[in-house]
């Protein structure tokens, strides 16, 4: 896996550990309800993942959250 810089991968794995984390859950809580794998979660949080819609979508219904409410400050 190829490392990157790209802003708005950073952007949208910061959000996601952010609403993990103030949920107080491990990357493992959240992999099993967004039905993900726990490495993939934690790629996606590195900003070393480039993660489909699709994914993007189960890690919000994974956190409660609309995909607008997900990616709200995601610029």
């Amino acid at each position: 896996m190829a490392k990157r810089k790209d802003p708005l991968l950073r952007d949208v794995g910061a959000r996601v550990r952010q609403c993990r984390e103030k949920r107080q859950w491990t990357q493992e809580d959240l992999a099993e309800r967004a039905e993900l794998d726990r490495s993939y979660i934690a790629g996606i949080e590195a900003g070393l993942r480039n993660p489909s819609i699709k994914a993007i979508a189960k890690i919000a219904r994974g956190l409660g959250l609309t995909l607008s409410a997900l990616l709200e400050t995601v610029t």
